[in-house]
């Protein structure tokens, strides 16, 4: 609450966000306004008996309401979690139900999509629900759905109903409410997924989330007062959030949102990029290296883009700070100079838990969080290598799915390929490749195996190829690649299902 006042009085009139729609319209607001309008929704969702600790969901795309929604439910005392607006029904259900999420609010349309539609396929209660304050088995603790539009299902309600509460809450209310949300509250959680594993939310809190605010601003010379940066990546996601939303209300830039960002590409993120996908990736001022949802993102840069023989990222040259990172052996040992361990990180700004999720589930005794990243050391420099629940082990080697990748994408006719285990009773796993041919190349399996094995240890060339359009590789809403999807996809298309 302090930050968005205090914003208020130093940028005033100034533009805070803009939008640019394909299918909506224009919209912006400035510093003052996004004070005054998320005061009144902070007050209009304490008549509603939101308070410290209630647990409000919204699905927005980028733009002012965006964070007019996230600066309310704040100022409320609330926890605020945005949901991807590229979440499927299967995947929304599962959220609503893993978080907990008391009330939620959300966009009626985008870039032709019903979210409404999807959220009724979700929770099908609510298509023959006349009562408003519900009462779903799919949804527990679900009491209330706000929308924008017209002519919403019976069981959902305007945001009139929420303005119409705030003339009953004082501003003297509103300020003593703020006056008890502390450092150590939470602010917002993020779900997020895996390739390979269900949705999980990531929990943060008012001071860490201040503090990487003010760090990423003074990182990224870019952004400074009154500058014009467009909002690459979704505010739903903990990037588009923190580098965007968040770096430029401090600074007073104006953060440009349009209806696509590049996420809504094909673009799979978390494998090696294609040529063509990195080159339409946004150059960023700082080179950053590793940075997760349970970090407030980057927490390493390094000094160069690329280093020889590791292309997944930049090294870890430097660690943010109020980090601490080290690499470990299966025991929790340092590794030696040369070897690989996991990279494990530990710091303020590091996520307290995970929703509904034991903390000895991914954290050591002494506090580190176990990323799951796999790296080596060298000197005082990490290199990433890839994901350790990645590693195929076959025919008792074990094999980077990442490395395989990297070298197939330079073959001639190869766009992107993606190489997965399958279950084998003889191997253990078989190594197979899933792959996209580039536009106008025809890929032949015999030709890309005798390519490889010039390039690769036996062990490391797949076995088997199965080739793919672009749009039928299946994705998770964050853009990565929905392995296990993949694998029963390869799977049957090789008659091993």
């Amino acid at each position: 609450p302090q930050f968005v006042r205090a914003a208020a009085r130093r940028h005033g009139d100034d533009p805070a966000v803009t939008f640019m729609g394909e299918t909506l319209p224009d919209d912006a607001i400035t510093f003052r306004e996004l004070e005054r309008q998320s005061a009144r929704l902070a007050r209009g969702l304490i008549a509603r008996g939101v308070g410290k600790g209630s647990r409000i969901g919204f699905i927005y795309s980028n733009g002012p309401m965006f964070a007019v929604l996230f600066a309310a439910v704040a100022r409320a005392g609330a926890v605020a979690i945005p949901i991807s607006t590229f979440i499927k029904a299967g995947e929304l259900v599962r959220v609503l139900r893993q978080s907990d999420i008391t009330g939620l609010i959300l966009q009626r349309s985008l870039l032709g999509a019903d979210l409404v539609d999807r959220l009724c396929d979700a929770l099908p209660g609510l298509r023959g629900c006349t009562d408003p304050e519900l009462r779903l088995d799919d949804a527990p603790f679900l009491r209330w759905v706000v929308s924008s539009g017209e002519n919403l299902p019976p069981a959902l309600r305007t945001l009139d109903w929420l303005d119409a509460g705030a003339d009953s809450v004082s501003e003297a209310l509103l300020a003593a409410v703020e006056s008890e949300i502390h450092a150590t509250d939470q602010l917002v959680e993020i779900y997020t997924s895996g390739s390979m594993a269900l949705p999980k939310g990531v929990k943060h809190n008012h001071g860490p989330v201040m503090a990487r605010t003010h760090y990423v601003r003074g990182m990224v010379s870019s952004i400074q007062h009154g500058a014009q940066i467009p909002a690459a990546l979704p505010m739903f996601w903990i990037g588009g959030l923190l580098m965007y939303l968040l770096a430029n209300w401090e600074a007073g830039a104006v953060t440009v949102c349009m209806e696509r960002t590049l996420s809504d590409s094909r673009m799979s993120m978390g494998s090696v990029l294609a040529e063509d996908d990195l080159a339409s990736m946004p150059e960023m001022p700082t080179k950053w290296a590793l940075g997760m949802t349970e970090t407030i993102g980057p927490y390493s840069y390094g000094d160069v883009l690329r280093v020889p023989g590791y292309p997944l990222c930049p090294p870890l040259d430097h660690i943010a700070d109020g980090f601490e990172v080290r690499v470990v052996d299966e025991a929790g040992k340092p590794v030696a100079d040369g070897e690989r361990g996991e990279i494990q990180v530990r710091g303020y700004a590091l996520t307290p838990a995970l929703h509904k999720i034991e903390r000895a589930a991914h954290f050591t005794p002494d506090g580190f969080f176990r990323t799951g990243d796999m790296g080596v050391r060298d000197g005082a420099r990490i290199h990433f290598v890839g994901r350790d629940g990645d590693m195929i082990k076959t025919a008792g080697s074990n094999v980077s799915p990442a490395e395989v990748e990297l070298e197939m994408q330079q073959l001639d006719g190869v766009h992107s390929a993606y190489v997965l285990g399958l279950p084998d009773a003889e191997r253990g796993q078989l190594l197979v490749a899933a792959v996209v041919p580039r536009e106008g190349g025809a890929p032949d399996a015999e030709a890309l195996r005798a390519a490889l094995k010039a390039r690769l240890s036996s062990y490391k060339v797949p076995r088997e190829y199965v080739f793919l359009a672009r749009e039928e590789i299946p994705l998770l809403h964050s853009n990565k690649v929905a392995r296990r999807e993949l694998q029963k996809l390869i799977a049957a298309r090789l008659g091993r299902d």
